[in-house]
């Protein structure tokens, strides 16, 4: 107790000589730090607290943007303002097909430039060395380079779909799909293909891999007709009123939605997050982690506390005044969150590291490293409040009677 001792009576003597506001500002920090670093033990439980929370909270949080990301990743890399697409469609993974002829209409309805067909539908992958796995078929027309094309493509080209039986897929999925690389052979509901593009890092939220390939041909695998799709998308002529377009195209079209981009993202998203599992466990694991946190660091804040209420009484005793001992306190803790943050989110970044790769997408943005950092801060404010009412309470003759 010799260093808290004497950090006790350099407060003493600043909170009672003629100067005592300059100095009592300034020793403020040495005494929050003196206390916080006497007891090694209960400092590094303090930071494992800390740690942990950071960590669980930035995991979780790095997977509901990876999710969000994943969800949207077919509606992002499209162009129009406007989906067509069947009645109850829950989510861009949840298609199935139009009645037909859908972009015919739409091209006659005034203020529409042009229109995109996408065709997806689950089918069955037969590997090469035996077994199945079910994939999400995409179909577009990769001729026309301004619409919709597999991205991030690290091996062949999108071009080379065009040859018969090509298709892309990811190199995450070639354990799944049994494959190597390119030119290997596969089927697809019955259909013979062979790998003819690999692209990295487009992963599918429902875990089954996407397969690109060309229109006719994804047309022919799910057996739909050449007039049929399951999303039509349509970009609109400079100028044209969205809402009008939309309204003259629910009219046009009675047996389809007709959402706007930003309509069909959010929908996709609240459907995974909100109306399965997914979104429960997210949000429970990251309750979880504001819990534990604000538990550990406020019993350990409270016991660090109380172990000091005779220095703190003493300096109640000399003149200090509640605020001062508060603003010790709330320094503590606020030294207990940056260093954990610190130590928080190097581990943080290891494990997205080694993440990186695998089918589970996790992101971390500025900002929301920034928010982390806030919520740390907060939750360890928070939890110096159970200390801070306990020394506020403090009778300053308890010293004499020691």
């Amino acid at each position: 107790m010799q260093g808290s001792n004497q950090a006790t009576r350099q407060a003493s003597a600043a909170a009672a000589g003629p100067r005592k506001s300059g100095r009592r500002i300034r020793m403020v920090p040495k005494l929050a730090y003196r206390n916080l670093f006497h007891d090694k033990l209960s400092l590094v439980v303090t930071l494992i607290g800390i740690v942990f929370s950071v960590v669980l909270l930035a995991f979780q949080s790095g997977i509901y943007l990876g999710i969000e990301r994943t969800i949207a990743a077919i509606i992002d890399r499209t162009d129009g303002e406007l989906w067509i697409l069947p009645i109850g469609t829950k989510s861009v993974d949840d298609p199935s097909l139009l009645p037909g002829r859908e972009q015919y209409g739409a091209m006659s309805v005034p203020g529409v430039k042009h229109t995109e067909v996408l065709v997806m539908g689950f089918s069955r992958w037969r590997k090469q060395n035996g077994g199945a796995t079910t994939v999400l078929l995409v179909g577009s027309d990769l001729t026309n380079p301004a619409g919709f094309q597999p991205w991030n493509v690290i091996d062949g080209s999108v071009g080379q779909l065009a040859a018969p039986k090509f298709v892309a897929v990811d190199k995450t999925y070639f354990r799944d799909l049994d494959v190597k690389g390119m030119g290997e052979p596969a089927e697809i509901n019955g259909h013979s293909v062979v790998v003819g593009a690999v692209t990295k890092g487009i992963r599918s939220f429902t875990t089954m891999p996407y397969v690109f390939t060309t229109l006719g041909r994804a047309q022919s695998m799910l057996n739909s007709q050449r007039e049929q799709a399951s999303y039509v998308l349509v970009k609109l002529e400079d100028g044209a009123d969205v809402d009008a377009v939309r309204q003259a195209l629910r009219e046009k079209l009675p047996d389809a939605e007709v959402l706007k981009r930003e309509e069909f993202r959010a929908r996709s998203i609240n459907y995974w997050l909100f109306h399965t599992a997914a979104g429960s466990g997210l949000i429970a694991g990251t309750a979880l982690a504001l819990i534990v946190g604000i538990v550990i660091v406020a019993q350990t804040l409270y016991a660090s506390t109380k172990d000091h209420l005779n220095e703190f009484a003493t300096l109640r005793a000399l003149g200090a005044s509640s605020g001062y001992i508060v603003r010790v306190i709330l320094l503590q803790a606020l030294i207990s969150a940056f260093v954990g943050y610190a130590f928080g989110m190097a581990l943080t970044m290891s494990i997205f590291k080694l993440a990186e790769g695998t089918t589970l997408n996790v992101v971390m943005t500025p900002g929301l490293a920034v928010l982390l950092l806030v919520v740390t801060v907060a939750m360890c404010t928070v939890a110096a409040v159970s200390a801070i009412f306990k020394v506020i309470r403090i009778d300053p003759a308890s010293v004499f009677s020691r």
